[in-house]
């Protein structure tokens, strides 16, 4: 859920440092930090809260001086968010300075053992505990390298470090486990990052170290290791977005500006996947044989993406005639699953590193399922685990509010219902047509949603309810799933206590939390529950409820009888019109926060990627 960079090269590091971790703060912002060496030793600067704190207390990096250096942007875990428990940590004898993106599960056992030893300890973090068991290796082998190699087989958990050692002050040393980690490719200068945006202003040429990998690098080469300690060659990979792909673009926020880009990386996603008029997944080894042998499909997921997975529940379902059952990461690891080669668990991740997530995989794939995952970064360590991967083409996504990766997570999910359809034969030859017609178009029906008349209108929406306090969304079927993202967009992002609820289940309780002027956002737009969930807007209404109706422009002149305020979109193929829909609650929300005076990019306690359980 952190963020970590590191430079070595000719130029002054703690600029650079503060550039990488700009790119980074997605991954949280609790505090911030930098240490850059030079011959003055270890210069170690850290502020709680926004890095534009640690850039002013350093005058924009001008006030360390230094060519090599490690920074961090924090998501507090062990500690609240302190100068104490900010990054970088020495160790106890100030030799080795460290930075870390993970969690170390068993720390208090070692920090237990390091006391034993005569460490001392200034901070609540297992980040230090790992500094000072460095450190007691170190001193015990008189290596490094060795010392590295000792330390991380001791440590329990997720973690990528950058480290730094005062007895070798032209180098450094990283490491990974199910943590992200890439190392760049200079000209005279090295780096390593969490992400790619932090360091593409620098160099296209990263490779994605593997769980185990170790590098030891200078400004002018670098020496990587395997899981096994072996020395091993590394094959750059060459980066082709462009750096605008990851800045504001004129936006005044990534969430607005990535909710723009949603037609493109739809396109993006489905158009290299359609080919002649049929669905095409060359990456992906699913064989009809294969296929017609399945008894089951797990969905497996955390947050939104677990959203896109109750949607695909009804999708897949219904195109392929499958059991599908999506359940959350976190508690499918822990169920004791039964799977077998007769089932197909789908993995869905926007970063591909999630911890829950890529612990589930793991998981299944140890009971010997098959694994397919959907992830948005090449080369995550999801990517890697499972048996196959479709990718979404969604590009870099900065917002921790998800917006155009769910979108093109639910786009993958129709791919793969037509292609398994089609594989199985569930799919009549007009059914797949009208399906597949329909998805092509979806781009463009979205750039009709995002429309100027229709942004006026949702942010006039949300200036009326910005002040309500309880919000509930209720729908029926592909609508209710719908209603799942639309509140949860609301609590994450402008802090309004809202709840989803499928429509039919009002009168088993949720209804009596429906008082005069409750906001109701009412999502109707399968057409065979439309007057079903009519009558249950009939219901809430007889209780004081103030009612937002959204449906397609067929309904329009119907909702228009009932709710308070209606919202439309274009009609589209009742299993695709969850991707139209949920467009509007996704502005509902942007428009909302803004209104509450919300940080709409960075919202409170929050980070983009997910990478403790």
């Amino acid at each position: 859920m952190c963020g970590i960079v590191g430079y070595i090269g000719a130029q002054q590091a703690a600029p650079i440092l503060l550039d990488g971790l700009s790119k980074l703060e997605y991954r949280g912002y609790d505090s911030a930090g930098i240490c850059v060496y030079s011959a003055k030793g270890f210069q170690i600067e850290k502020t709680k809260g926004r890095l534009a704190a640690l850039r002013t207390a350093t005058a924009d990096g001008a006030s360390m001086t230094g060519t090599i250096g490690i920074g961090h942007t924090r998501w507090a875990t062990h500690g609240a968010p302190s100068h104490e428990n900010s990054h970088p940590h020495l160790s106890a004898n100030g030799k080795i300075c460290l930075v870390h993106n993970g969690i170390i599960e068993n720390y208090l056992i070692l920090k237990e053992f390091l006391l034993a030893q005569g460490k001392t300890f200034c901070s609540e973090t297992d980040t230090e505990v790992a500094a000072n068991l460095l450190e007691y290796y170190y001193e015990l082998e008189g290596d490094l390298l060795r010392a590295v190699r000792r330390t991380t087989e001791k440590l329990c958990g997720s973690y990528a470090l950058g480290i730094l050692c005062a007895d070798r002050p032209d180098s450094m040393i990283a490491v990974k486990k199910d943590s992200p980690l890439i190392f760049g490719f200079g000209e005279g200068e090295n780096f390593i990052a969490s992400d790619v945006p932090a360091i593409l202003r620098y160099t296209r040429k990263v490779v994605y170290l593997n769980d185990g990998d170790m590098v030891e690098f200078t400004a002018n080469g670098a020496t990587f290791y395997n899981a096994l300690g072996e020395q091993v060659s590394k094959t750059p990979e060459h980066i082709t977005w462009e750096m605008s792909a990851a800045e504001k673009g004129g936006f005044p926020h990534f969430m607005l500006k990535e909710i723009h880009e949603q037609p493109k990386a739809l396109r993006d996603t489905i158009s290299p996947r359609v080919k002649n008029g049929r669905v095409v997944l060359d990456d992906i080894k699913l064989t009809p044989e294969y296929l017609r042998g399945i008894r089951r499909i797990y969905i497996v997921a955390c947050g939104s993406a677990y959203y896109v997975g109750c949607l695909g529940k009804y999708i897949l379902e219904k195109t392929c005639r499958i059991p599908v059952e999506p359940i959350l990461a976190s508690e499918f690891r822990y169920s004791e699953p039964v799977l077998g080669d007769d089932s197909l668990v789908i993995i869905i991740s926007q970063s591909g590193e999630t911890a829950d997530t890529l612990a589930a995989l793991r998981e299944a794939n140890t009971l010997g399922a098959r694994t397919l995952a959907i992830v948005n970064v090449v080369g995550s360590a999801i990517s890697k685990a499972a048996h196959d991967v479709i990718y979404t083409w969604a590009g870099p996504e900065i917002a921790v509010a998800t917006t155009k990766a769910y979108s093109t997570q639910l786009s993958v999910l129709y791919l793969l219902a037509l292609y398994i359809g089609d594989a199985l034969g569930t799919l009549s030859a007009e059914e797949y047509n009208a399906m597949l017609h329909a998805l092509v178009a979806l781009p463009e029906q979205l750039t009709q949603v995002l429309s100027e008349e229709n942004l006026a209108h949702i942010e006039a929406l949300a200036q009326e309810y910005k002040s309500h306090h309880d919000v509930f969304f209720i729908g029926r079927n592909l609508d209710s799933a719908t209603c799942l993202e639309g509140s949860l967009k609301l609590k994450e992002i402008a802090y309004v206590h809202s709840e989803a609820y499928a429509a039919g289940e009002l009168k088993h309780g949720p209804i009596s939390l429906i008082e005069d002027d409750t906001l109701v956002v009412a999502v109707a737009t399968v057409p065979a529950l439309f007057e079903k969930t009519m009558s249950n807007v009939k219901e809430v209404k007889a209780r004081g409820a103030n009612v937002l109706g959204l449906t397609t422009v067929d309904f329009a002149d119907e909702i228009a009888k009932t709710v308070d305020r209606p919202l439309l979109v274009p009609r589209t193929h009742p299993l695709l019109q969850p991707s139209l829909n949920v467009v509007p609650l996704q502005l509902l929300s942007y428009y909302v926060a803004l209104a509450r005076g919300c940080d709409v990019d960075k919202p409170r306690n929050l980070a983009k990627s997910v990478t403790v359980e």
